[in-house]
């Protein structure tokens, strides 16, 4: 079983496979009970949406075996969430991202470094 930072950067990492923008983990361990990581990220239509969290979903079950609680929203909606437990994610599209602003209303969650943490070499 994956640790929560983990299976954090496994969806980060594959939201950023299929060109997610803008990635964000937040460790909210310490300041919320409803989870230990937040990843959220931009998408820039509707089936872009839908393709960040099939790709997700996809890729954290065949590298780690796990698969979501529950998966919610519609891409009409801009705003898909999928629910690890531990892990959440949060997929916006760009617009409904800065309406919602959820990195100033958990700013005080620290931000795991992702340039340092998804590089690979030879990608």
């Amino acid at each position: 079983m994956p640790s929560s930072q983990e299976l954090a950067l496994a969806c980060a990492r594959f939201a950023d496979d299929v060109k997610a923008e803008n990635i964000v983990v937040l460790d909210v361990k310490i300041i919320s009970s409803i989870t230990d990581f937040f990843v959220i990220c931009s998408a820039t239509s509707e089936p872009h949406l839908r393709a960040i969290r099939r790709d997700i979903i996809a890729g954290v079950q065949d590298a780690l075996g796990e698969k979501p609680a529950y998966a919610e929203g519609d891409a009409a909606s801009h705003w898909l969430v999928v629910d690890y437990i531990n892990v959440m994610v949060h997929i916006f599209h760009e617009e409904k991202r800065s309406f919602y602003a959820m990195e100033d209303l958990w700013r005080d969650a620290p931000r795991l470094d992702l340039n340092a943490l998804l590089s690979v070499p030879g990608k």
